[in-house]
């Protein structure tokens, strides 16, 4: 776990890794439960028996929103800011889900800090390139481009 403790410290950090989460199984159960939270139950992710017999890739894969959205959990395993007043999530420059993620694959993040820049309001705008790997292959699952604002 890295920690900055100040706007001065992250600044420094640009162009360096920040690190890399634990890995995390993607399970069909939490597959169903994004489906039930963001309605989307496209057969390729819930249908287990059609998947299996038609999925190109074998059986269920998971959404790539899912995969987006595991980004901030395994970040928090990365990195931590202490000192700011708050953070959020600002958006996104790029994202791109590059391979499909099967049920029982090990997903884990790694970040670097592409820019970190000054705004007027003393609050800082960070771009930090995400990078969810797939235990045991090249491709990645994901690439992104992620765009975070903290006030100190």
């Amino acid at each position: 776990m890295r920690t900055f403790t100040s706007l001065d410290d992250i600044v420094d950090a640009v162009g360096e890794e920040l690190g890399v989460s634990d890995w995390i199984e993607i399970t069909q159960d939490r597959i169903n439960r994004f489906a039930d939270a963001t309605g989307d139950h496209q057969w390729i992710h819930v249908d287990v028996e059609r998947a299996n017999a038609e999925s190109p890739f074998g059986g269920p894969i998971a959404h790539g929103y899912l995969t987006l959205s595991l980004v901030p959990m395994l970040g928090w395993q990365i990195f931590e800011i202490t000192g700011s007043k708050m953070g959020i999530n600002y958006g996104s420059n790029k994202v791109r889900f590059i391979n499909p993620v099967t049920v029982g694959s090990r997903l884990r993040l790694r970040a670097k800090l592409l820019s970190a820049d000054a705004l007027p309001d003393g609050s800082l705008q960070m771009i930090i390139g995400q990078t969810m790997e797939i235990e045991g292959q090249d491709k990645p699952a994901l690439g992104a481009e992620t765009v975070s604002r903290v006030a100190f």
